[in-house]
Order: C-alpha cells, then structure tokens, then sequence
C-alpha cells in the first residue's frame, strides 16, 4: 500500500489552519538534510542539534505570526534560516582568544589559529555580500545618501550640496533607509549581527 505525499506547501497550509501533526511531518522530512548541512558547518552534535532545534524554532514563530510567504519553497526558506543561525553562532561564540587583565602575559593570549581567522574572514565577506544585496532593494535617492554616508563617510551638509537639497531632505532620506534596510532583513530573516 503506498501513501500519497502531501506537499510541503500543503503541510505548511495545515500547520497554519491549526494541524500540529503537519509539522511533525515537514520536520520528520527535512531533518536529516537540515541537521547534516548545520553538522557539516559546526563539526559538534551538541551545538548542531541546538541550531536544529532553534532553526525549528523560528520557523514555528514565523508561522504562528503568518509571516511566512515563500510558498511552495520550504525546505530552502528553512535552510536559509539554519545558515543564518550558523553565522549567528559563530559570531556569538567569538572564538578569538582575549587577554584576561590580569597583568600575566600570556603567549596563548596572543597566537591565533589561522583557521578561525579564515573563518570571520568568510563571515565577513558573507555580511557585506548580504548588505550590499539589501542596500540595492532601496529606493535610488535613499540608497544615494546611505552610500554617501556610510561608503564615503561624507557629512550630512556635504550629501546636501552634492544632491541639490537641504540637509533635513538628507536626514529624512537617511533615516527612511535604516527603516526600510530592516524592513528588508526581518521579511528575509537576515541575521547580519558580531
């Protein structure tokens, strides 16, 4: 006897009108893929299996709120959020060593793996990638003063003469920019913290 496959867009529907057992089947058929992709990023069961479960998490509050609206692509909207959790992690996790003042000198406060160095680099690299993707979905004339400000550290009076109009005009622009960047990162569940 073979059992018809529900969808995901279908169980996600269900989960959403109030079925919990709908979710217990999308995270019975996406775990493995889920786990082993966090697992191949932190190398630790125990870190793995809480980025799974905060992953989870997310996606449960997400759809609670009806925020969810990447019909039909689950699996990648769910990868994309444990990615981010992973980013998050090991920012949070900060490995870098740190002098401890205690006026001791220490050569294990100073030496750095290379390996943890390539990895921020890459965290790094990953950030900008993703504020530069946010930056071009802002309106040309906002996306103009925030470049300005932030890429060429220009003051608000020298974005003024530069774009024609008053100084408030820049700031309004300004400020609509930062409102509308994280409009951007909540409805993508971008996490771009250290």
């Amino acid at each position: 006897m073979q059992k018809e496959l529900i969808t995901d867009a279908t169980l996600v529907s269900n989960y959403i009108k109030g079925h919990e057992s709908a979710l217990e089947t999308l995270i019975k058929r996406h775990k493995q893929r889920i786990y082993s992709f966090i697992y191949s990023k932190v190398y630790d069961k125990d870190i793995a299996e809480d980025i799974f479960q905060d992953t989870f998490i997310k996606v449960i509050r997400t759809l609670k709120r009806g925020a969810y609206n990447e019909e039909g692509k689950f699996l990648p909207w769910t990868m994309r959020i444990a990615h981010n959790l992973v980013i998050d992690h090991f920012r949070k996790s900060n490995r870098m060593p740190k002098f401890d003042n205690s006026g001791e000198f220490s050569i294990f406060s100073v030496l750095s793996d290379s390996a943890l160095n390539a990895e921020k680099t890459i965290i790094k690299a990953q950030v900008e990638t993703d504020v530069r993707r946010l930056v071009d979905e802002l309106p040309d004339d906002q996306k103009e003063v925030l470049l300005m400000r932030i890429y060429k550290d220009m003051s608000f009076k020298e974005i003024s003469d530069r774009t024609g109009v008053s100084i408030n005009t820049a700031l309004g622009r300004m400020r609509y920019a930062l409102i509308n960047l994280r409009k951007i990162i909540d409805k993508h569940n971008i996490v771009l913290t250290n």
